[in-house]
């Protein structure tokens, strides 16, 4: 996958070929990028994890040979200059690829559904760590299945017709969009501007534990200068919020893509949510912190007491 991001990074510039006025690489290379950091997660976090080290190896190599099959034919499909998501061609290549194409996402949503239903039964370093990997598995997971019914969920709109990079029409079934076709996106990400984008909660699902995992991390180097945060708890607790909180932009992104509302043309309710969410999230750090500057001797060294349930310590 690294590899793919240098040979799609130099495609964008040596190959002028389009699709739906995007470059033929822009695909392979957002794909390359986020196999590149939920790839090296998993690399990570497989061997870290005690028990049923076989099963975990099982579950790890399916995950990678899934993701070579599935970007590898993104990647042929790209260099063809045709479409490889909902791509209803009926030119053989295309027909028997997308048949191994969905197999993949297959395997993909399976494997990283049982490293997360594993990690529920085992400790990976202290309990902010380990509630963030938990929870960051748990969300990327529910963003893989969300990328599983884009096409059900848009295809009612019915097959249209498009052109590949050589002119030729493709008819495509489905799409990311919701009550807008693909293309003429955002910028890089090509999300629509003009209706609802499934891909954004997906994005959002599948990347929350290096979010999750860099808040840990953060909140680790603080804690050589901040006294409370020396304390176990305390890092759960302040994990637990982030975990609240992004899981709420998680769950309004969702909403607010299957209303058919562009991610940046968000409406009243949407912003509602928005706030209600900053509120709350910052009103329960606050309660973390505040607790933890009452209780004096937790900022006076490491506490060797550990906690499970971040999350019902705010309550």
């Amino acid at each position: 996958m690294s590899a793919l991001v240098v040979v799609a990074s130099a495609g964008l510039f040596a190959d002028g070929r389009e699709l739906l006025q995007q470059s033929i690489w822009a695909k392979p290379l957002k794909f390359g990028v986020s196999f590149v950091m939920y790839g090296a997660t998993l690399a990570w976090l497989i061997p870290r994890l005690r028990r049923a080290r076989r099963t975990m190896w099982l579950a790890g190599t399916v995950f990678a040979v899934a993701g070579l099959i599935d970007v590898g034919f993104i990647v042929v499909q790209a260099a063809r200059g045709t479409f490889s998501h909902f791509n209803a061609g009926t030119d053989p290549f295309n027909q028997v690829g997308q048949q191994i194409f969905s197999t993949g996402v297959f395997g993909l949503f399976g494997a990283s559904l049982i490293v997360a239903v594993m990690l529920l039964f085992q400790r990976v370093g202290d309990a902010a760590l380990t509630w963030a990997l938990r929870a960051g598995l748990g969300l990327a997971v529910l963003g893989m299945a969300l990328a599983s019914f884009i096409t059900g969920w848009t295809s009612s709109a019915g097959p249209r017709t498009v052109q590949d990079a050589y002119g030729r029409p493709v008819p495509l079934v489905g799409g990311h969009g919701v009550g807008a076709p693909d293309g003429g996106g955002m910028p890089i990400t090509n999300w629509s501007t003009t209706g609802g984008d499934l891909r954004v909660p997906h994005f959002i699902g599948l990347h929350s534990i290096q979010v999750f995992v860099l808040a840990v991390l953060l909140l680790t180097a603080l804690a050589t200068r901040i006294g409370p945060l020396r304390h176990e708890r305390v890092r759960a607790q302040l994990t637990g919020v982030v975990i609240l909180g992004y899981g709420a932009l998680f769950a309004i992104t969702a909403w607010q893509a299957l209303r058919g509302q562009s991610l940046i043309h968000p409406d009243a309710a949407t912003w509602t949510a928005l706030a209600a969410t900053a509120v709350t999230t910052a009103l329960l750090a606050t309660l973390a912190v505040t607790a933890a500057h009452r209780n004096q001797p937790l900022g006076n060294g490491p506490v060797h007491q550990r906690d499970d349930h971040p999350g019902l310590n705010l309550l």
